[in-house]
């Protein structure tokens, strides 16, 4: 059978690829046109062609700036807290879900759990808001029982980063770890049974069959996590921040934000160098991480 021929008997396959091509035509691709203007000092009259070409003033501006070191540490240091703290508790949770033989218990779980993460961005941190006021929350009440007092936890920089991580882990930990449960639904229940009879404990099958099992997901997921390291969003740090905790709260994604949309005069292209600068930062990084897990040995991407 030709070539052509075996197209002609799979084009749904091919018909179906159409919107998601398009989508990263349009949404992906066809946006790193408007990447040039970094290297431009860009005029919405004069268009990006038309634009003066002044190339790497904007980058070196931002590298030179006095906010660099601040924001580039608040951005590594919340990320890499991230991802130290938010790794082990899906596995954890998907481990222990696994094991789980009441099946109204383990539902029970998997919903309360899972509930979270469907919780928008401004009602989380409004719930934190609520929770965290020095007077009237929640934490500050309970600890006033036992003669306790609590200053402003959302205005204090050295808290900032605990509360973003681990309030983000609350609500993303269940959802997390699906592909976990996925991962462990695929191992070899033979490997188990074996297990069983030679006498291994819950937490010997847990260590030598389905961590090892696992693992080229979670190294999949951490490579992938670190080409993301400075890909905070503005978002939950926005809502956060407060003139207090500016000093620990101002990342990358939230300093393009005011100076390329917020500041009265909107700097596009400077705001566009930035966010190049960090795509490139991640694409090393990924790249780096890629090429460790090779050799070691292990799953990588590529």
């Amino acid at each position: 059978m030709t070539n052509k021929l075996k197209l002609l008997n799979i084009w749904q396959l091919y018909a179906m690829l159409t919107l998601p091509i398009v989508y990263l035509l349009i949404f992906k691709y066809y946006p790193m046109y408007g990447a040039i203007i970094s290297f431009k000092d860009y005029s919405a009259v004069q268009g990006i062609i038309g634009s003066e070409w002044v190339g790497l003033k904007h980058f070196t501006r931002f590298i030179m700036s006095h906010d660099f070191w601040t924001i580039m540490w608040n951005t590594i240091s919340l990320s890499f807290y991230q991802l130290i703290a938010g790794t082990p508790f899906p596995i954890i949770l998907a481990l222990c879900l696994n094991y789980a033989r009441n099946k109204v218990f383990k539902n029970t779980v998997q919903m309360i759990s899972y509930a979270p993460h469907f919780i928008s961005v401004v009602v989380m941190v409004g719930i934190l808001m609520q929770f965290l006021a020095p007077r009237t929350g929640l934490v500050a009440s309970l600890a006033s029982l036992f003669g306790f007092s609590i200053g402003n936890w959302m205005g204090n920089p050295d808290y900032f980063q605990s509360i973003y991580v681990w309030s983000g882990i609350w609500q993303n930990v269940g959802f997390s770890c699906i592909i976990y449960l996925a991962g462990l639904a695929g191992i070899d229940p033979s490997l188990h049974e074996a297990a069983v009879v030679d006498g291994a404990s819950k937490l010997r099958r847990m260590w030598h069959i389905d961590l090892p099992g696992i693992l080229p997901i979670v190294i999949i997921l951490l490579i992938m996590n670190v080409g993301n390291m400075m890909e905070i969003g503005f978002e939950k740090v926005l809502l956060m921040q407060n003139p207090l905790n500016l000093r620990a709260s101002e990342v990358i994604d939230t300093y393009v934000y005011k100076v390329g949309l917020v500041s009265p005069i909107a700097n596009f292209s400077y705001s566009s160098a930035i966010g190049v600068f960090k795509n490139v930062v991640n694409l090393l990084l990924l790249v780096m991480v890629n090429q460790l897990a090779r050799r070691a040995k292990q799953t990588s991407l590529w």
